[in-house]
């Protein structure tokens, strides 16, 4: 059953599992675009592009755009899928550790909106960059993936937290989320990195490292059909844009995937949507093909598919969506509609991609959120106001958004990347 289009879910659960957190998803995507021939770029040096030829830039580590030129990228316009790399949970504080009894707890902040009672009695590690001294003093930054169980937020036992089950599971958000993580007498963060990578503990200079889930991406079911995993939110989209790109290279016109950090927490940073990272690069690219003096032509002919994940109807609670639309786990992509524009499609994006997902085959739902809950947003508006292209958002629809623990359906995965590779085959 669908052998192909689980082949395609399979290999998304190992994505994930090998991208635990932005700074590797970025360092994934860049590998694998080597592996395609594509040429990596640096924002502080001059361009030089050719016809058919792939490329990408990376910026802070954790962004990272790529893109194929076309014979003519003024005849066309862009084609443009843009997502994000980070996910919802909790990052260390720069002073790793406090006195805890009788074990050392790590201190975190809460990045961006977990669920975050599901990240309770799981097996937690710690994932990022760690900034070290180079050879000559300079700092330089690694990429650490603890391989084992490193910390655990334990539950209070129901015997001393009796209105549990009935009030839900609930932590106070500054005195109660300490990390269990070492009985060491010399308990700290620094340390530990230090041992663990190799160096003197006075080379480690600074870290940015995220607690993620240690247990691997499955398939789950009677025949297998749908999948769990942490952060499938965003990181299935950047992975069926990475496919679509590396597969359908344009005959005239520009395609390009962008996939940013700090989505999550509003984008608003340097290497965030809200930036410049994705109007420089374009920019850029026009210069490199003689096009920058049709630019807003270019631009009137372009489109962007803003993928972000889409709530999926629970049955569990259906009270919580506009049953009209609510679209269902392996249904296909979901064109996501909010009058306020917290989405940035319309009925033009929605058409457009429509016939996007008719080319190649597949079936097309639409999400509309309830009006008597606050909508959340993506980077579809931002990248729509900062480029001035028409943009859609859209999404493959899932389970539990932000849980340690997502799921979402096994054919779906297949099913984004055939429509991206339909969106981006019109240049």
């Amino acid at each position: 059953m669908a052998v192909q289009e689980y082949e395609i879910a399979d290999d998304l659960l190992a994505f994930i599992d090998a991208a635990p957190s932005p700074w590797h998803a970025a360092a994934i995507m860049a590998a694998q675009l080597e592996a395609m021939g594509f040429e990596e770029l640096r924002e502080d040096e001059a361009w030089t592009l050719a016809p058919g030829r792939g490329y990408f830039v990376r910026r802070g580590g954790a962004s990272l755009i790529a893109f194929r030129v076309g014979r003519d990228p003024a005849a066309s316009g862009l084609r443009i899928i843009g997502a994000h790399t980070d996910s919802p949970g909790f990052r260390m504080r720069p002073e790793g550790s406090t006195a805890g009894e009788p074990s050392a707890a790590l201190g975190v902040e809460i990045y961006g909106g977990p669920i975050i009672a599901t990240f309770a009695d799981r097996d937690l590690t710690l994932a990022g960059r760690v900034w070290c001294r180079g050879q000559h003093g300079e700092p330089v930054p690694l990429l650490y993936a603890g391989d084992r169980p490193l910390v655990r937020l334990p539950n209070l036992a129901i015997h001393l937290n009796r209105g549990v089950n009935e009030d839900g599971l609930k932590f106070q958000l500054q005195d109660q989320l300490g990390m269990v993580f070492s009985d060491r007498a010399n308990n700290g963060l620094t340390p530990f990195l230090a041992e663990e990578l190799g160096h003197d503990p006075g080379a480690v200079l600074g870290w940015e490292l995220a607690l993620t889930d240690t247990q691997p991406g499955t398939r789950f079911g009677a025949d297998g059909e749908y999948i769990a995993n942490g952060q499938i939110d965003n990181l299935a989209s950047c992975h069926a844009g990475l496919c679509a790109l590396v597969q359908e290279a344009p005959a005239e016109g520009v395609t390009l995937l962008a996939c940013f950090d700090h989505e999550e927490v509003g984008s608003e940073s340097h290497r965030g949507a809200a930036g410049t990272f994705l109007p420089a690069t374009v920019e850029r690219i026009l210069a490199a093909t003689d096009a920058a003096a049709g630019r807003e032509a270019i631009f009137a002919r372009s489109w962007v598919v803003s993928a972000d994940m889409a709530h999926a109807w629970n049955p569990n609670f259906p009270q919580a969506y506009d049953q009209r639309h609510a679209p269902r786990v392996n249904g296909g992509p979901v064109i996501k509609l909010n009058a306020k524009q917290r989405y940035a499609s319309d009925g033009e994006g929605e058409i457009y991609f429509r016939h996007a997902c008719e080319r190649a085959g597949v079936p097309v739902q639409r999400y509309v959120h309830r009006n008597d809950l606050p909508c959340g947003s993506t980077i579809g508006p931002i990248t729509a106001a900062r480029l001035g292209i028409r943009t859609v958002d859209v999404g493959g629809a899932m389970w539990a958004m932000h849980s340690a623990r997502e799921s979402a359906g096994a054919l779906d995965p297949a099913y984004l990347v055939s429509a991206f590779r339909a969106c981006l085959s019109e240049v």
